[in-house]
């Protein structure tokens, strides 16, 4: 079953532009690695500058798994993790196919 990811990024001011281009290089790894990730997309706030959105989807949570063990992604993390304000919120969803 379909699995989807959202996760509310709050980021320092003034590191914007390296925490997007750290989390768009890891972007680029997820996509030409992950045959299971259906799609991967990095959202920043209208409102809110320093906020950001991920919405993820993958093709079970099996897939989610291989994305959270990968190499690439424990190796970004250790770079956004100093960039950002605090831990992420995540919530995971059912995806609902019609």
């Amino acid at each position: 079953m379909p699995i989807g990811l959202l996760a509310k990024i709050a980021v320092q001011e003034g590191k914007n532009e390296a925490f997007e281009k750290a989390f768009l290089e890891l972007t680029a790894k997820v996509r030409a690695n992950e045959p299971g990730n259906i799609f991967y997309a990095l959202n920043r706030s209208q409102t809110d500058p320093q906020l950001y959105i991920v919405m993820e989807q993958y093709t079970d949570a099996e897939a989610l798994e291989v994305h959270r063990k990968s190499d690439y992604f424990l190796a970004a993390n250790g770079v956004l993790g100093g960039l950002v304000s605090g831990a992420p919120e995540i919530e995971l969803f059912e995806a609902l196919l019609g």
